[in-house]
């Protein structure tokens, strides 16, 4: 029985890191995608040319979004960037949620910019997004500057947000400075994207 569990696991770390070497690199231009909001409206990657975005994986099931969420981190460092000019979209590659159910958890969550309905999962495996909250930041020339984790604690507890070394908010402020990113890519963790068969 121990065995079992133990092949189980190994599988499932396998199937993790064949996910994300898959995914563009650092470097790599940024793969385009068309999706809809939860208000309806088609979002396109490329709508944004010239300008830095941060894409998020997002469910809000799980444990380590709803850290982020419920302590008004993660909506207080997307409107700390926004005003400098920094776009974020979240992406839902969940395959139980579609846009009525974004629309809901952004009301709840007072969440103002697109949550994007990928409950298709293309364009999660097109990045090989493999957690949420998992990271991607492409920078004005539209390549891919970090991919990674939220921050440095992989932890569900609210407590070590303001503990923890913030890898998304250090990127931006090198990219804003001209600078290269420093730590341009880290091991995502959180819950695992919920993906369709």
């Amino acid at each position: 029985m121990q065995t079992a569990k133990i092949a189980a696991v190994l599988l499932s770390l396998a199937a993790f890191s064949s996910a994300w070497a898959e995914g563009p690199k650092v470097g790599d231009a940024a793969p385009d995608f068309s999706l809809v909001d939860q208000n309806g409206k088609t979002v396109k990657l490329s709508d944004f040319s010239g300008k830095i975005v941060v894409l998020e994986w997002f469910n809000n099931e799980c444990p380590f979004v709803q850290k982020q969420y419920k302590t008004g981190a993660m909506n207080d460092l997307a409107s700390k960037y926004a005003t400098k000019g920094v776009v974020w979209l979240a992406i839902n590659s969940t395959s139980s949620a579609d846009a009525s159910k974004n629309a809901a958890v952004a009301k709840q969550w007072n969440i103002d910019r697109p949550i994007l309905d990928d409950h298709g999962g293309s364009v999660g495996r097109l990045y090989g997004a493999t957690n949420t909250p998992n990271m991607y930041i492409i920078d004005a020339h539209g390549k891919l500057a970090y991919r990674g984790a939220i921050d440095s604690i992989r932890s569900a507890d609210e407590a070590d947000i303001a503990k923890a070394k913030n890898y998304v908010a250090a990127a931006l402020d090198e990219l804003l400075a001209g600078k290269p990113v420093s730590t341009s890519e880290t091991q995502p963790y959180g819950c695992t994207v919920k993906y369709g068969a």
